[in-house]
């Protein structure tokens, strides 16, 4: 796995997790305030296809996770 792929895929799974908190219609529904939760995760995700900058990115960085596989030789 590489930064940007992990990136794409906690992105994913925090919108999905708090639209289904969010959500009245759902089945585990807590508030409508998870639904901030998923605007903040959108703007993030907005921002770092704007600035390349990501708090999510350098954590994995740090964690020793690769930023991109290496080419086949």
């Amino acid at each position: 796995m590489t930064v940007d792929r992990l990136i794409r895929i906690f992105a994913g799974t925090f919108i999905l997790l708090s639209l289904a908190l969010g959500l009245e219609g759902s089945p585990i529904f807590v508030s409508q305030w998870w639904l901030a939760f998923t605007a903040f995760v959108g703007a993030n995700l907005l921002q770092y296809g704007l600035s390349n900058a990501c708090p999510l990115g350098w954590i994995l960085k740090k964690a020793g996770v690769p930023e991109s596989r290496p080419a086949n030789s």
